[in-house]
């Protein structure tokens, strides 16, 4: 299995973060306290943050129509 793909294990964690209040308000307020929090912890503490990454292409923290 290549590191590219996407499992369903991914879609699953990234369904978290795509309902966590405080990454939903991180990908609102872009200027917040949640958007400053969600930064420092998307990379190497939170493993829904980054398989959000993988299956969105973009960091937890963007807004989502960004491109």
């Amino acid at each position: 299995m290549s590191s590219s793909e996407i499992t369903t294990v991914d879609r699953a964690l990234a369904r978290v973060c795509e309902t966590c209040p405080v990454c939903r308000t991180a990908r609102t307020n872009q200027q917040g306290l949640a958007n400053r929090f969600v930064r420092g912890v998307e990379v190497g503490i939170c493993p829904f943050c980054r398989a959000y990454e993988r299956v969105h292409g973009r960091k937890a923290h963007e807004p989502e129509n960004a491109k």
